[in-house]
């Protein structure tokens, strides 16, 4: 019994804390540890009730086409700020975004200033305390995903 809780401790040690999966987002040379919300159900649970997200990390959203996207921040905690992006990795709009009221039934709105296939959430102003604007391209170093990589 001993050997098995050891050996428990030693696999829950080695197991990584973060949920970004090796999965980095360059952009303009920053680095970001991206979690990927690429099916229905990530997409609707997002970065809900989270109390805080670690500074260079943040969670991309992939949709299947491209479209005028719509985020809101019912149930989320920390203000963030959104990147569209659109079908060739560029980033088409930035938006800051802050907790909706949890009494609120109608929550305000985010929607992209035109179509995007891609969404970047981020906890608020990394783009612009990292100088990161309109026109931008992103490129993203995953082994689940293949959109937007990097040269190799």
């Amino acid at each position: 019994m001993k050997y098995l809780a050891i050996l428990s401790l030693l696999f829950f040690s080695s197991c990584k804390s973060s949920n970004t999966d090796d999965n980095t987002l360059i952009i303009k040379n920053k680095k970001l540890n991206i979690e990927i919300a690429d099916t229905n159900k990530k997409r609707e649970q997002g970065l809900m009730n989270r109390a805080s997200l670690p500074k260079d990390d943040a969670m991309l959203f992939i949709f299947d086409r491209e479209s005028v996207l719509s985020f809101w921040m019912k149930n989320t905690l920390i203000p963030l700020s959104i990147a569209y992006i659109n079908k060739d990795c560029a980033i088409i709009d930035i938006q800051q975004m802050q907790p909706a009221d949890k009494n609120d039934l109608n929550p305000k709105t985010y929607p992209s200033k035109a179509p995007a296939l891609y969404a970047l959430e981020t906890n608020i102003n990394w783009y612009k305390n990292n100088n990161i604007k309109v026109g931008d391209k992103i490129t993203i170093d995953s082994k689940k995903v293949n959109i937007c990589n990097l040269k190799k």
